[in-house]
């Protein structure tokens, strides 16, 4: 099969469109023909030495995929080859054919076509995870989004919205910022002329959870964007890894620092995600009410032009590669 290799750490055009072994399916596991993967801001940093994967991962790239079942391993229950998924992966996407552990397949869901299911695995489990299972995100409850024009920023809007959710979300230019609010989001801060701080304070009185993908930079200001009992989830170090953090003011509101990214957690960990994912989040995406927002789509033999295309941070959404043009 053919996959994308990196020939060295460095820029996109380090990727290539090269062949490789077929993998194989053991146990508890299922082999994908891959129709399509996605690219996240995990690849960018593996791309350049930053972020190697698990051990006894694979090497590729690739951190979910849609594609149709072609084998099942042994002890492989509830699906059958043909069968039309998209997968939470820890790595492999970016490949003709993929394994993964048979819990973290999802069926493609409602009317969304196989392609374009690409773009759901891994802000799905991401959000999900993250603002409901953890933060327990509530009717009326005010979620800030920061980076809301991204695919979780995306995502996360619409989810917000389905709980019943006020919306806020930040993003860095009008465009943007009107995408957003087409999605869903009540709340539209630039995050380059104000303060989101003082937006939410004067709109709202604070936010009951936050979603950062900004991590050491928005560190003191996201605590300071708390209301009472509030809970700030970190998802990303786009800003920094090293911050200050005012323990007092954390004291102050009962408020509560979650990180956790979703690359290395258990398979048993993971699987309860994807099942809950299948549970509650899967009927909003089949009745619409949730849906994947795609910005662009690139054959995956041109997986460095995706790349240079996420890095200026003008696509709104994802970011796909098709595996077959």
């Amino acid at each position: 099969m053919y996959a994308i290799t990196i020939r060295e750490p460095g820029d996109p055009d380090v990727l290539e469109w090269a062949e490789v072994a077929d993998p194989r399916p053991g146990p508890g596991e299922v082999l994908l023909e891959v129709a399509a993967s996605a690219v996240n801001r995990a690849d960018l940093l593996q791309r350049q030495g930053h972020y190697p994967p698990p051990p006894g991962v694979s090497e590729t790239l690739g951190l979910e995929c849609s594609g149709t079942i072609a084998e099942l391993g042994e002890g492989v229950e509830g699906w059958a080859v043909g069968d039309e998924v998209c997968a939470l992966l820890a790595g492999g996407g970016y490949a003709e054919k993929a394994v993964v552990p048979a819990a973290q397949l999802l069926p493609v869901p409602g009317e969304v076509d196989l392609i374009t299911a690409a773009a759901l695995p891994e802000v799905a489990c991401t959000v999900w995870a993250n603002v409901v299972m953890h933060a327990k995100l509530g009717e009326g409850e005010v979620l800030l989004v920061h980076g809301g024009a991204g695919g979780i920023g995306t995502h996360a809007i619409q989810v917000g919205k389905a709980l019943g959710a006020t919306v806020a979300v930040t993003a860095g230019s009008p465009d943007r910022l009107e995408s957003c609010r087409q999605l869903g989001a009540d709340i539209t801060i630039n995050y380059k002329t104000a303060d989101f701080v003082e937006v939410l304070r004067e709109e709202t009185g604070g936010a009951d959870v936050i979603l950062d993908n900004m991590g050491a930079s928005y560190l003191g200001r996201n605590v300071d964007a708390l209301r009472q009992d509030g809970r700030l989830v970190v998802i990303g170090m786009q800003g920094g890894v090293k911050g200050e953090l005012n323990v007092g003011a954390l004291l102050g509101k009962r408020a509560s620092v979650f990180a956790a990214g979703l690359r290395f957690r258990p398979l048993d960990q993971k699987a309860a995600i994807v099942a809950d994912v299948r549970e509650r989040l899967w009927p909003l995406v089949s009745d619409g009410l949730v849906k994947p927002i795609v910005g662009q789509v690139v054959p995956m033999a041109e997986a460095s032009t995706a790349h240079r295309v996420l890095e200026e941070g003008s696509v709104f959404g994802k970011v796909l590669l098709a595996a077959k043009s």
